[in-house]
């Protein structure tokens, strides 16, 4: 996910409004990272895609969207390098280090952090910019991080299949994970001829329910109704499912 963060000079509101889509230059590789806690260490690669060089700043948030490498003490990871140039078309690799807290995370289950990645775009030296105002943006790049305990039991890539569904009114469903895993669902339907759409998505805590409230759909749907949905696995691939609406 990409995250307009701050505009550096000067320009009308008319031209915010105006201005294009701001893509990342600095791409992560994956779409998830998963922090095994028997290794201690993660590693994260950076592709730096642009023809200039960036100043990039990384960090990691409990949740909160709008944490600052500021508030990295809430978790109990620390990133090296944090703070790094990025010459163009250049890779660049970050460590992961886990350092315990006063708070222990949870044995029993997975927990969810995320790893955010600041793009900050080197200053124009063009001379058609000379003395004009411009405007100049930093880009940051979210996505999730799991740390997953040591010896959790079942197979995390079976752990979808354990999903309950139930009705709810309105055309919502509730949706239960038994396991000890985080579950994201990136799509969901009802009926055993259609796709999962991906409008109805969502991410099951474990042993945690989820409610969806599914688009299209004002009925409540009757026990035995089939499910389809899509869940995405550590890879970042997307894998199908069935289940059904029980009792």
């Amino acid at each position: 996910m990409n995250i307009l963060t701050r505009a550096l000079g000067t320009a009308a509101a008319a031209l915010c409004l105006a201005a294009p889509a701001a893509h990342a230059s600095v791409v992560i590789t994956g779409t998830r990272v998963i922090f095994n806690a028997a290794q201690n260490e993660a590693t994260v690669r950076l592709t730096n895609e642009n023809t200039q060089p960036a100043l990039v700043e990384a960090w990691i948030d409990d949740g909160d969207v709008n944490s600052t490498p500021d508030t990295t003490n809430k978790t109990p990871f620390l990133i090296t390098p944090p703070l790094f140039r990025m010459d163009a078309h250049k890779d660049q690799s970050l460590r992961i280090l886990f350092v315990p807290g006063a708070k222990p995370l949870p044995t029993d289950r997975e927990s969810v952090f995320y790893l955010n990645v600041l793009e900050i775009p080197p200053k124009p030296t063009d001379l058609q910019f000379a003395d004009k105002n411009y405007l100049q943006f930093a880009i940051r790049s979210r996505i999730k991080l799991f740390y997953r305990s040591a010896k959790l039991p079942g197979d995390v890539l079976k752990a979808p299949d354990q999903l309950t569904f139930k009705a709810a009114p309105g055309g919502a469903v509730e949706i239960h994970n038994p396991t000890p895993y985080y579950i994201t669902i990136n799509g969901l339907a009802l009926g055993s001829d259609t796709k999962a759409n991906g409008d109805n998505n969502g991410m099951v805590a474990p042993f945690s329910d989820l409610k969806l409230t599914l688009k299209g759909v004002a009925h409540t749907a009757a026990a035995g109704t089939p499910v389809v949905f899509a869940t995405i696995n550590d890879f970042g691939a997307t894998n199908d499912h069935k289940g059904v609406i029980a009792q």
